[in-house]
């Protein structure tokens, strides 16, 4: 004999349909947060790629024939401050796209290994500045905030000092002594004998 009665069977409907109803609700807002967050994501991440910029370049030859002054950028794909500073360098060339070169030289393509040298890059990004003739007036390297990389090209383009830039200057002449004692014993290690 069951001793159950209809009241407990409506109670148990009424649970079930609460725990249903519980669970599509949970549901719903899991895939809603899961497309927020895809979409936030989403949006977030840069709208210019490294290989864009590189594409849309100008060719290192034209820029330092074509009587512009120029921003050579030296970078690589894996490095992750250049990703960072793509969007910002993308905006920049938009607004000085008539009046300035921006050229992009990867130093994983060994092509470029002469300039990597000719301006010492021992960090990316490496920024080199150069006049109207093609010369280089300054560098900077790493992490430059879109503002004052913009003050940069705008004294570039009006012939001005570069205010945020390490100029290339000479160096001292550096001359070691030359030694006038040719008996040095080679276990004193470079200190002379005076007799």
């Amino acid at each position: 004999m069951s001793t159950e009665t209809p009241v407990n069977d409506a109670t148990k409907a009424e649970s079930n349909l609460g725990s249903r109803v519980r669970n599509f609700l949970i549901v719903i807002v899991a895939i809603a947060l899961s497309a927020a967050l895809f979409l936030g994501l989403k949006t977030q991440t840069n709208s210019v790629s490294l290989t864009e910029l590189d594409e849309n370049s100008t060719p290192l030859e034209v820029a330092i024939s074509n009587n512009k002054p120029s921003l050579v950028e030296f970078y690589a794909d894996w490095c992750t401050v250049c990703q960072k500073m793509a969007p910002d360098i993308a905006e920049l060339k938009k607004q000085y796209a008539n009046q300035l070169n921006f050229v992009m030289l990867n130093v994983d393509n060994n092509k470029w290994l002469p300039e990597m040298l000719k301006y010492r890059v021992d960090g990316i990004p490496h920024f080199v500045f150069l006049s109207n003739q093609g010369e280089g007036i300054a560098e900077a390297i790493g992490d430059i905030p879109r503002s004052i990389m913009g003050d940069n090209l705008e004294a570039l383009v009006a012939g001005s000092p570069l205010p945020y830039a390490q100029s290339n200057g000479k160096t001292s002449q550096f001359s070691a002594p030359i030694s006038t004692n040719s008996q040095d014993d080679p276990r004193s290690h470079g200190s002379q004998v005076v007799n």
